[in-house]
């Protein structure tokens, strides 16, 4: 889990994952099936995070690799995941490496995005955003990116309102908050 692993160890398991995410992703473009397994790495991910569970125990030491895949399969045999798929989730168990499906899943995605043309943007507001706040921010943000944005919503009410969004290393940052600090910081110099 986040905080318990050193960074040396974080490290190696998101290199590992990257790896065979990349092989996985390669193999997938060539089979021509590289939207049904971007789909089932979406559904696993999805899957995943609606688990605790789930979640440790695949990231557990307690059991052998293989235990995990039959787990994480018996539990996720709704989803009918691709060939490929299931034989990317066999190699990361016959190598001892489930608990690197995490790293292995940000990466995948990380590739596909990148063919596709899509960043991920983080945006953070006061209070939940509707459906069409978020159209319009999709909207706007792919004309100011040149690109379309995949966005996921966090609510921060110490915001006060406004919104903070993060596109890769660039944070626009549209607060209330910052605002207010911002003049507060300017009527203490003047």
């Amino acid at each position: 889990m986040p905080g318990s692993l050193s960074d040396n160890q974080q490290f190696r398991e998101t290199e590992a994952g990257e790896r065979y995410a990349k092989a996985t992703f390669e193999l997938a473009e060539d089979n021509k099936v590289l939207d049904v397994v971007h789909g089932d790495i979406v559904a696993l991910k999805a899957l995943l995070l609606s688990s605790a569970e789930l979640r440790t125990f695949v990231g557990s030491q307690v059991y052998k690799s293989d235990v995990k895949l039959s787990g994480l399969l018996a539990v996720a045999a709704s989803l009918n995941l691709n060939d490929l798929t299931r034989k990317a989730l066999g190699v990361l168990a016959s190598n001892g490496r489930m608990d690197h499906l995490f790293p292995f899943i940000t990466a995948f995605n990380k590739l596909y995005d990148a063919k596709k043309g899509i960043v991920s943007a983080e945006v953070t507001s006061a209070v939940a955003l509707s459906d069409a706040q978020l159209d319009d921010l999709k909207k706007a943000l792919a004309k100011t990116l040149g690109q379309s944005a995949e966005i996921s919503t966090r609510v921060d009410p110490a915001l006060l309102g406004g919104l903070k969004v993060r596109v890769g290393s660039r944070l626009f940052d549209a607060s209330l908050k910052t605002k207010l600090d911002s003049l507060k910081f300017a009527l203490k110099r003047a």
